[in-house]
């Protein structure tokens, strides 16, 4: 796992530790040092922690006039112990609705596995992103990992995604593309 970086061609674009209002702001990182883990396996030093830990992420854009985040998430994401949402929830996405972030694009083709607990975040999370008429999808979850997300009908509040090329679009036609899917979901 610890080959595994966020996605950085990107980078040129948009850089999460030097936006100010980022949840990130400010941070530093080696790549040397490697000091965060997923259980036994170490992780490379790019992605942020957020109070998870077994889960970590790194913004990849967060499009302030268009109201757009892309994320990037590895680990684990569990809710019934380690209550993932919740810490992911209060400490990222609060954050970049409170500079009118209301779209969010959850990458988790790295997230290996979901353990549910309770729906209310993401009920929460649901009610005030369609309240500015927003929305957030999860892009290409593994098979495996959607099995409990669906058990528990949390596609309900935040929609699975597949589109296998996502990297070889800019950021802007990855959000215009997955905005306008759901534009058309919304006509039929």
């Amino acid at each position: 796992m610890h080959t595994i970086e966020p996605f950085y061609n990107w980078r040129h674009i948009y850089v999460t530790e030097e936006d100010e209002r980022s949840p990130f702001f400010g941070r530093e990182y080696s790549e040397f040092e490697f000091t965060h883990t997923v259980y036994n396996y170490y992780i490379h030093p790019q992605w942020d922690e957020f109070g998870s830990r077994t889960l970590y992420l790194k913004i990849l854009i967060a499009d302030y006039v268009e109201k757009y985040a892309i994320i990037e998430m590895i680990g684990e994401w569990n809710d019934a112990i380690e209550n993932d949402i919740m810490e992911l929830k209060r400490e990222v996405i609060d954050k970049l609705m409170a500079e009118g972030i209301y779209k969010f694009i959850l990458i988790a083709e790295s997230v290996l596995n979901f353990h549910s607990s309770e729906k209310d975040y993401y009920e929460e999370w649901y009610e005030e992103c369609i309240d500015e008429e927003g929305w957030t999808i999860i892009l290409n979850m593994p098979e495996q990992t959607q099995y409990d997300f669906k058990k528990l009908k949390l596609n309900r509040y935040l929609e699975l995604m597949e589109l296998d090329n996502w990297r070889i679009y800019k950021p802007y036609h990855l959000f215009k593309k997955i905005d306008g899917e759901l534009n058309k979901r919304l006509e039929v």
